[in-house]
């Protein structure tokens, strides 16, 4: 499967990078796809940042909370869904039952999923994997990811970003 990895020295290019995820999602119509986005990587590393910046992207000015506690947030605009999960406080991947994920995850929807380790093997499989990291090279401090598609599908998604981050 194909892999990107781009590293992100700043905020305001963490921000523009998943603005950049976003209208690729978009232009690739992937809320009709239903596509699954899992988030890795160490606490503080950038993936509740970049979650924030994508729902934002959608609907600005939306508040966007952690979900830390309440482990799923949805949401809604058009006829589309984001769910962002963050199950990092999980005790059992059968807690997934309760918040009926079966259901959460139909429709158009696109779910960013935290910490999805702690979810499996209830938790469906991923279309791309955001793998979040530290990053620092000559004194410039930042953060690192790399994308992996995981599905065919979003590998069909991945060549998108590829493109197009290419192009900027």
């Amino acid at each position: 499967m194909k892999e990107f990895e781009i590293n992100l020295p700043t905020e305001a290019e963490s921000l523009e990078f998943a603005g950049l995820v976003a209208d690729c999602f978009a232009s690739f119509d992937g809320f009709s796809k239903g596509l699954i986005f899992y988030l890795r990587g160490d606490l503080g590393a950038g993936k509740s940042f970049f979650s924030r910046a994508f729902i934002q992207h959608f609907i600005p000015g939306q508040k966007v909370k952690s979900p830390t506690y309440s482990i799923a947030e949805t949401y809604n605009f058009s006829t589309n869904r984001i769910h962002h999960l963050d199950l990092y406080r999980l005790c059992d991947p059968e807690e997934l039952e309760y918040l009926a994920i079966r259901d959460l995850l139909s429709g158009n929807f696109v779910a960013l999923i935290e910490w999805p380790q702690k979810g499996q093997p209830i938790l469906p499989a991923a279309d791309i994997e955001f793998e979040f990291s530290y990053w620092q090279d000559s004194g410039i401090q930042g953060r690192r990811v790399k994308v992996k598609a995981i599905s065919d599908i979003g590998e069909s998604l991945l060549e998108v970003l590829i493109t197009a981050s290419s192009d900027s």
